[in-house]
Formats: C-alpha cells, structure tokens, sequence
C-alpha cells in the first residue's frame, strides 16, 4: 500500500472541517487541520503537502495570507481556496496571487474531491517533468564527455558536486583536452543550466574589443561605436559566463575583471549607469596561472578570485583506454554529419593510434579522424591510411633513449625517421605553448627552418569541442 497524500485544511468552522475531513479520509488522504492562518504557516514548517486547502477568512493571519506564503517558499504546493463571500472578484483575485483554483461555500464535496485529485496529478506532473528534463539536460549535455578511465571517472564526479553550487571555476589543462566541453556540462548539470551560457575567448580578441564584448558600450562611445550595445555579462544575466584563456587577458582588463567579481556591478564604455547582474563565472586557461603570477604577468588577487574551485582536465596520454572510445565516437559522428557508410579501423590502425602520444589531445584526435573518413576509400581504415608521424612501430627502451624494432620484414627507414621527426616536433611545440622560436630552441634550429618544416609536413592543431 503506498503512502498517502498529506492535505493541510485551515478552516475554523467546525461543521464544515467535520464533513470535509471525514470525506476526504475515506479517500484516501493522510489530512491535517488547523484552525488560522498562524497555524497553517508552522505546519508548512514541520512537514510537507500535497495540496493545501484554506479558508480565506480565518482570525488572525487571512487565507490570502496563508497563500502568499506556500506561493513564496513552497511554489510547488498547489493551494486552493474556500470563500464564503462568493464574489468572483475576491476569486479573481486568488487566482492572481497564485492559487491553484478556488471553490465557493458551502463545499460541494464531490467538487472538492475531483479538485483535490486534479491538483495533485498537477504537481505530480510537474515534479515529473522537472526530473526529466534534468535528467535528458545532463545526458545531452554531457555526450561528449566521453571516457572509462580512471582520470575521467574522477573528472565526472567533480563536475557533479561543483555544479550544484555557485563557485567561480578555473578550469587548466594542455590546449585540445576539451576545457570548454567541461565548462558546459557543469553550466547545464547546474541549477543555471536553463539560461544562457555565453562564452567569450579572451585570447581571439584584440584588448580594445574585449572590454566592450565584456562590458558593452554606449552609443557614440568610441569611433564606430554608432548604437548602444550589451556586453556578455549582461547577456548571461542568470547565466553563465566561461572565460577562456584567461591568462591571455591585458593587466588593463584583469584589474576591470576583478573589480566586476568584487562587486558583481560594472558600467558600460562611455556610460554612467551601474549595471548590476547574476553571472556565474568559469574560467579556462592553458597556461601555468602559478608561474603567471610570479613573473608579474598575471593579477595575483585575480587569480585568487578565479582559483576558488579548481579542476584540472588530463591530457589525452594519460587517459588509458579513452582512446580507443573517442576514436568510435568521432567516427560515428563524422559518418554522420558527410553521410558516408560507417567506417571502422583496422586492428593495427586502432593499435598504432592508441601507442601515439597526442600532444594535440582530443582537438588533435577528432581532426585526425574527421580526414581519415574523408579521405579513405575502403570501409576498414588501414595502418598506411594514418598520418606518418602516427605510424608508430614498436619501440624498445634502451640506456640510449628508444629504438625502433627492425622486424623481419625490416623497416622503412625514410618514413620511420620522417614520423619520429614529426613526433618531436609536435612535442616541442606543445612543451613551448606554441610559441615557435621556444620549439626551434629546444629541438637545436633556426626558427624559420621550423616553421619550413611545420609547412612542408602539414603540422597543425585545428580547434574543436569534444572530449
């Protein structure tokens, strides 16, 4: 037998609570009465209600009262109201306040009954759908969220109880692991998660542009400026607003950056009225924000406003078996989206794929897979479809650093040497943060011979979203 409906009655005629109790017990309901409004507003302290049936005159505290109450801090309690004045007005007028419905004195039992049974599959319903669009919300919003391994599953169980609060988010990790992707499944996995999330690169934009992107501007602000225009932080009011790579922000801009995380106000470019909004704030960055700081290049109390939460995403290297996942996925999808055959990949492709390092990440990996589909011609994608420098032969460790396996077969030199260059050059770029003249260094040449060399093997790190 399951448990049975709470009703709360607050009525101080004894007659009418005798008949309407008795009634409603024989239907089924768990019933509590009160006598005033006072009573009615500590009862809704101790337990909780399916619906709630008032009286609207009552001594004391009225039936009105009672009702701008449940509407206040229990919105999801339908209320429905009795008067004995019966004048539509004073019904309307209920309604208007939030009352489920209303019926008129003296109750029609019956009428009660049906009334009760409707407001209770009311709130019923909506319970239902709040549940499920909570849950289709997360998985939608987190399908690519992909991986099994340990990392991961930590990943995920931080983005959980991150995402019921409030806090501002730093979000690090190597350039492709996908830290916009994290930032969108903590904006709708939170209760933020039906307003707008609103990103902004705070590295793509030149720093005259961006404080009028964060902030807006008025018109005739600044040359151009020919119409009043809304920054991001209004946009995302009741939102979320994701800043990525923060460690590109000017001095300038941090210290207008802070001051907004302070006060929560700010006022557009050229404008005198303050504008105060509710943003969430999320943060990502590639860069290393600790040495940043030391080196005087980044706001030590700016960074500390952003850190208050931090989370770290692992590169693709370290994810185990995530690999071989991901590279099923982006298949399917790029399938998908050009209308070709699902293709799959040979054993010896998936094995090489799965020995590579990606210093590019999951941004290198779906690139990877989205030319693969293109421009394979069999179902099956074999091991000498895949970009040299991913043609990874077996190596051992030697005192002498690694050697690559001969093979009965032998080997091709030309095209071995070709892809560990490829490899090294790929690591020094990504250990340097792209910055070109730091990779030559590392790998002893001239910068423009890097770039030559960059050229001629097609080496790029082409963006993306997925993880």
């Amino acid at each position: 037998m399951g448990v049975k409906p709470r009703i709360l009655i607050a009525d101080d005629e004894p007659l009418t609570l005798e008949i309407v109790v008795e009634r409603l017990q024989d239907e089924g309901y768990d019933v509590e009465v009160v006598t005033c409004g006072d009573e009615a507003i500590e009862a809704a302290g101790r337990s909780s209600f399916k619906v709630v049936l008032t009286d609207l005159s009552m001594p004391g505290i009225s039936g009105m009262e009672v009702l701008a109450h449940f509407v206040s801090h229990y919105p999801e309690t339908p209320v429905i109201v009795l008067t004995g004045f019966g004048t539509i007005e004073t019904a309307v007028e209920a309604i208007k306040r939030g009352a489920y419905d209303y019926l008129s004195k003296p109750a029609n039992l019956d009428e009660i009954v049906l009334t009760l049974q409707r407001a209770i599959e009311h709130k019923d319903l909506k319970e239902q759908n709040v549940a499920l669009r909570s849950q289709i919300q997360e998985k939608v919003r987190s399908d690519t969220l992909i991986g099994h391994s340990a990392p991961m599953q930590q990943l995920y169980r931080i983005i959980k109880r991150v995402a019921k609060t409030d806090s501002t988010v730093l979000i690090t990790g190597e350039s492709g692991t996908g830290k916009e992707v994290i930032a969108n499944a903590i904006h709708y996995q939170s209760t933020r998660g039906d307003m707008a999330f609103v990103p902004i690169n705070c590295g793509a934009i030149p720093e005259e542009l961006l404080e009028s992107e964060l902030f807006g501007h008025e018109k005739g602000a600044f040359t151009g400026a020919f119409k009043e225009r809304r920054g991001r932080f209004e946009l995302a009011n009741k939102g979320t607003v994701f800043l990525d790579e923060i460690g590109e922000m000017s001095p300038k801009l941090q210290v207008k950056l802070l001051r907004f995380l302070q006060e929560t106000k700010f006022q557009r470019i050229g404008g005198s009225r303050t504008i105060e909004v509710d943003v969430r704030i999320l943060a990502a960055t590639n860069k290393d924000l600790d040495r940043a700081v030391a080196e005087n290049e980044f706001r030590e109390d700016l960074f500390y406003r952003l850190n208050v939460i931090p989370i770290h995403v692992p590169p693709l290297r370290e994810r185990g078996g995530d690999i071989a996942l991901l590279i099923q996925y982006f298949l399917k999808q790029h399938c998908l989206k050009k209308n070709i055959s699902l293709k799959r990949m040979s054993q010896a492709a998936m094995e090489s794929l799965e020995q590579y390092d990606w210093p590019g990440n999951v941004r290198e990996l779906e690139n990877v897979i989205e030319r693969l589909v293109i421009l394979t011609d069999p179902d099956e994608i074999q091991f000498h479809d895949l970009p040299k420098r991913m043609q990874v032969a077996e190596q051992v460790e030697t005192g002498d650093g690694p050697f690559i396996e001969l093979g009965e077969d032998g080997i091709n030199l030309k095209e071995t040497l070709d892809g560990l260059e490829n490899r090294l050059i790929i690591d020094a770029l990504q250990r340097a943060g792209g910055v070109k003249n730091k990779a030559a260094k590392l790998l002893g040449l001239n910068r423009t011979t890097l770039i030559e060399k960059m050229k001629k093997k097609q080496i790029d790190f082409p963006s993306s979203n997925a993880m």
